[in-house]
């Protein structure tokens, strides 16, 4: 009977204990982020365009070009120095002349491409 009555008593303390609800607290040292709202807010932003290939070309002249054609087809990095400056030109759409400042202008894929460079004139440059 005393058995019994300990068996009894330790049931319930189990079923009772079962019923609470014992999650740990947690405890964290980082503030939140004040600017969390504006960030999930935020519009898009747009990566750059890698580069699709990048290509030497020999001028009617005998100079070399250095062009690297970007995706998307609305721009190209020229140099006409090898690890001179580079300037970017850009095409308003995919398909027209890249065009910048100074009077830079290049039609043309990595094959072949007429270049207009300042006080250089122009030239059609080949891979």
């Amino acid at each position: 009977m005393k058995n019994t009555f300990l068996f009894a008593a330790a049931a319930t303390a189990l079923v009772s204990l079962a019923a609470c609800n014992n999650k740990p607290e947690e405890v964290s040292s980082t503030a939140p982020d004040p600017m969390a709202s504006q960030l999930a807010n935020a519009a898009p932003v747009e990566l750059p365009p890698a580069i699709a290939s990048s290509v030497t070309l020999r001028c009617g002249d005998n100079s070399l070009v250095y062009v690297e054609f970007f995706q998307g087809n609305k721009q190209v990095q020229l140099r006409t120095e090898k690890g001179g400056k580079a300037t970017m030109l850009k095409a308003p759409a995919a398909g027209e002349p890249y065009v910048a400042d100074g009077g830079y202008k290049l039609t043309g894929t990595a094959k072949s491409v007429d270049v207009t460079v300042p006080g250089k004139g122009s030239k059609t440059c080949h891979a």
